[in-house]
């Protein structure tokens, strides 16, 4: 006999709870549907979708059947076929190191069955990504370049939230992994091209101080002079944000002057193409009157006029280990090291050159 109860309605309202009231009303019918076709109580239809046993063998398959030809999908199944998701979050989505970042945290995850979606704090904070992940059910936030604040790092650390930073503008707290690459080893190498080729007057377009990397990278310049026994001249060096308008006109500054250097080493791509414009502007040929050395060698380094000498990122990598380091985390594993650092790598193209000067030396 067909028993409609309101226990048995409340069951089977929690068991097709969704993500919208209109799938769980929509699923409620269906069951309704399948449970009148069959001539058996709600509740019967509600212990088969729960896998319980005190139903017969032939009402079982009966319901089953049903369920399955009117595409009826238990909660916890859809659940498990729906692909893992991350957060990446962003400063902006403006600059060539941007969107290669984006790219290798997107392909990685991709080739683990991962999805992306990906955000900006251009418009809503971290704090508010960092609720809204919970929201979108992704299992872990990726934050690159951005500064943490306090109150949301001891959000992270007192709620377990997964997240991994990708070069952090400031140092957060040991309990949060970050992932860069060796930004003073760079620098010192970027440097030491320059030395190599006979430079000593060096000047740099380097990053805000308040940017670890941006530091790290000046620190690398400072170390690389230094063990040349080139001393360090703050005339030659200006630091500003990873843009090009900003190193157009401190490029300029640095090389507008009767003593300019004749190497300019620029700490990030957007820098050194801030500088090519500011030497053609002031009729400074690259490489015969100005080498220019980068840091980054996204796709716009070997695009440049000309193709840009550049210590190489290696960005798909990042996000691979970015990748890794969040799914381990979201898995309930702890990171192995609360900082792990890439290697970079010296590729040469035909920006950097001789001194003039020794070009012309005679034999």
């Amino acid at each position: 006999m067909y028993v409609h109860s309101a226990h048995a309605e409340r069951e089977v309202h929690a068991a097709v709870t969704g993500p919208a009231r209109s799938r769980r009303n929509a699923q409620y019918g269906l069951l309704t549907a399948v449970a009148d076709e069959v001539g058996v109580s709600l509740a019967t239809v509600s212990k088969v979708v729960h896998r319980r046993r005190d139903v017969s063998e032939a009402t079982r398959a009966r319901i089953e059947a049903l369920l399955a030809e009117r595409g009826y999908v238990r909660d916890w199944e859809s659940e498990a076929r729906r692909p893992r998701q991350i957060l990446a979050v962003f400063r902006d989505l403006a600059g060539p190191y941007t969107l290669e970042v984006v790219r290798g945290i997107v392909e990685s995850a991709a080739e683990v069955g991962v999805h992306t979606v990906v955000g900006t704090t251009s418009r809503r904070s971290i704090a508010r990504w960092l609720e809204e992940s919970v929201a979108l059910g992704t299992v872990g936030v990726v934050i690159v370049i951005s500064a943490l604040a306090e109150q949301d790092q001891r959000r992270i650390v007192d709620q377990g939230l997964p997240v991994v930073l990708v070069d952090p503008l400031n140092a957060p707290s040991e309990d949060i992994p970050s992932v860069g690459v060796t930004n003073w080893h760079g620098a010192t190498t970027a440097v030491q091209h320059l030395i190599d080729l006979g430079h000593r007057r060096i000047g740099m377009l380097a990053g805000r101080s308040s940017s670890l990397a941006g530091s790290a990278r000046l620190h690398g310049y400072r170390a690389a002079l230094a063990e040349a026994g080139i001393p360090y001249d703050s005339a030659l060096v200006r630091s500003t944000d990873f843009d090009y308008g900003e190193a157009l006109r401190a490029a300029r500054h640095v090389l507008d002057r009767s003593d300019r250097p004749t190497a300019l080493f620029a700490a990030s791509d957007v820098q050194a193409l801030g500088a090519l414009e500011a030497a053609r502007q002031l009729g400074v040929a690259v490489p015969a009157g100005l080498s220019v050395m980068s840091f980054d060698d996204t796709l716009v380094a070997a695009m440049a006029s000309p193709p840009l000498s550049a210590i190489r990122q290696p960005f798909r990598e990042l996000g691979q280990e970015a990748t890794r380091v969040l799914l381990h985390l979201a898995d309930g594993g702890p990171p192995a090291t609360s900082r792990r650092e890439l290697a970079t790598e010296l590729v040469v193209r035909t920006s950097t050159a001789p001194p003039l000067a020794d070009r012309v030396r005679p034999v």
